[in-house]
């Protein structure tokens, strides 16, 4: 194991494992607000504004994650961006992560009664109105269990960001594994780490949604 403890291994996992962290939230906030934005824009009456937003999520969930991590890295430079790859990870994971979003709350919107939007129009709200008064609080109960299970797959997704060169808890293993020729120890430690973070967040997440499969069958 060269110079390296098992203490030596697991600490430098943890410092990397802050990164996996920072770069999950990053694309789960700025994926909320991207996906937020092209949700209004889904629900809108305009047919261009639908169809656009309907093209941008078809293309990022019909694409691989891989594949849209190197044209981002590579195709920013193109255009003259001094790029970093935290940044264009950063980027490309945002916007991957807005699709899924938007699609997990515009199911969630939609199964709200159309009764619901009835009667709020005939309160005389308009369509902004009727979205933050009587559709999205009914909805966010709905969308809050898929919502948080979107974010172990964000998780996940961040190991791909090693591919660029970004330093996270996946690319940190490999560097530690080629140090102390100990890949299983070092990939184990990895898996630990990364069940440690997900496992919380998948319980919450079934949690969640048992609480509102509960809640539906006392309102029947």
């Amino acid at each position: 194991m060269s110079d390296f403890t098992l203490w030596d291994i697991f600490r430098n996992l943890l410092l990397a494992l802050r990164w996996t962290v920072g770069l999950s939230a990053i694309a789960f906030v700025g994926g909320g607000i991207v996906g937020a934005i092209l949700l209004i824009m889904r629900l809108s009456h305009r047919r261009w504004l639908q169809w656009t937003v309907i093209l941008y999520v078809n293309l990022f969930q019909g694409t691989p994650l891989l594949m849209q991590l190197f044209l981002t890295y590579f195709g920013l430079a193109l255009f003259g961006i001094n790029t970093t790859p935290l940044f264009a990870a950063s980027i490309c994971l945002t916007l991957y992560a807005s699709a899924y979003l938007t699609d997990i709350w515009r199911g969630s919107v939609e199964s709200i009664p159309r009764q619901q939007w009835e009667a709020s129009a005939s309160l005389a709200l308009s369509f902004g109105e009727q979205l933050r008064y009587v559709i999205l609080p009914q909805s966010f109960r709905l969308a809050l269990a898929p919502t948080v299970g979107f974010l172990v797959q964000a998780v996940k997704a961040t190991a791909l960001a090693s591919v660029i060169g970004f330093v996270e808890l996946t690319r940190s293993g490999q560097i530690i594994s080629n140090a102390t020729f100990s890949p299983f120890l070092v990939y184990g430690s990895v898996a630990l780490l990364y069940f440690v973070l997900c496992f919380p967040l998948s319980w919450w997440s079934r949690h969640l949604e048992k609480q509102l499969t509960r809640g539906a069958n006392r309102h029947e």
